[in-house]
């Protein structure tokens, strides 16, 4: 028996150190690029195309983060994402409340017909070229509710939500709230909505990361760089190529180092786009953890 034991402690023992190798290669594979993006962007354009930069920065400079700040689309972009992402945001979640509360309670009226509908819309889709004609007749064509009305809401939350209701809000909670005299929307207001910050902070974090990164919409229904977001600016100049060399902080007759100031350039745009979601995610990560476990036990 003793042996056994010995045996089984051996195994786990072993089986500990495979899956911890596994999970550091893993977490340094993921890792990796990140360091890598980050220190060429504070390193110098020639060391860049040069091959010189593999995880330190190579004599340190600001020249990147400098021509970042002269090119005016840049601005232009970072504004524009900061107004889909804070405005589409806050609308995605009042409606994924107000879709999955009803619906956590036992007393709504044909509630499994409304989340069969839900669930179709997962399934089954019009496809882009219908979403393109409905957006158009509707008027919202190059403008800021082109990027937020057709993705307002996500089953998927709406399904996380509501499990997370059923399961931490008693119905009992309900009933002394309607002795007190609340109505159904005063009891969301003063006691859902306040008892539900882990679920609210991890469908917040969701839709925020979403409207931060979305450049695909922007493609379709945008017509003026004025009103480009973020992502789609860099889309353009990683992709295409797509820079204003005239306006970066360079010498215009050295068209070498403005070639090299480009691709410094990419890796600084890299770095501020993912940097907001980097300082967000520290803030609401132990709200993630607890609203994720919770939200998707039962869903």
């Amino acid at each position: 028996m003793n042996g056994t034991l010995r045996n089984d402690s051996r195994g786990d023992k072993v089986f500990s150190l495979v899956n911890g190798a596994i999970v550091t290669l893993f977490f340094i594979s993921v890792l990796y690029p990140i360091v890598y993006i980050v220190s060429a962007s504070f390193s110098d354009s020639n060391a860049v195309v040069s091959g010189k930069v593999w995880l330190w920065p190579v004599r340190p400079t600001l020249e990147g983060y400098a021509a970042v700040f002269d090119y005016k689309m840049v601005w232009t972009g970072f504004k524009n994402s900061v107004v889909y992402t804070v405005t589409g945001t806050a609308l995605n979640v009042f409606l994924t409340v107000l879709a999955a509360y009803p619906m956590s309670r036992k007393d709504l009226y044909g509630k499994n017909v409304f989340m069969i509908l839900f669930m179709f819309t997962t399934m089954f889709t019009g496809g882009l070229i219908p979403s393109y004609l409905l957006v158009r007749e509707l008027g919202m064509l190059d403008t800021i509710w082109s990027m937020i009305i057709p993705g307002a809401l996500t089953v998927w939350n709406v399904i996380i939500a509501r499990t997370y209701f059923q399961m931490s809000i008693p119905d009992e909670l309900l009933e002394a709230a309607r002795l007190d005299g609340c109505n159904d929307f005063q009891f969301l207001w003063k006691v859902v909505i306040r008892l539900s910050g882990p679920i609210l902070a991890v469908i917040t974090l969701y839709y925020a990361s979403a409207n931060w990164n979305q450049y695909f919409n922007a493609m379709i229904y945008l017509k003026s760089q004025d009103h480009y977001p973020l992502q789609l600016v860099l889309r353009d100049i990683l992709i295409q190529n797509d820079v204003d060399t005239a306006m970066l902080a360079a010498d215009p007759q050295d068209a070498a180092r403005r070639e090299a100031l480009k691709i410094l350039l990419k890796y600084a745009l890299i770095v501020i786009s993912i940097f907001p979601l980097l300082v967000v995610y520290p803030f609401v990560q132990k709200f993630l953890v607890k609203g994720v476990m919770i939200g998707s036990l039962k869903g």
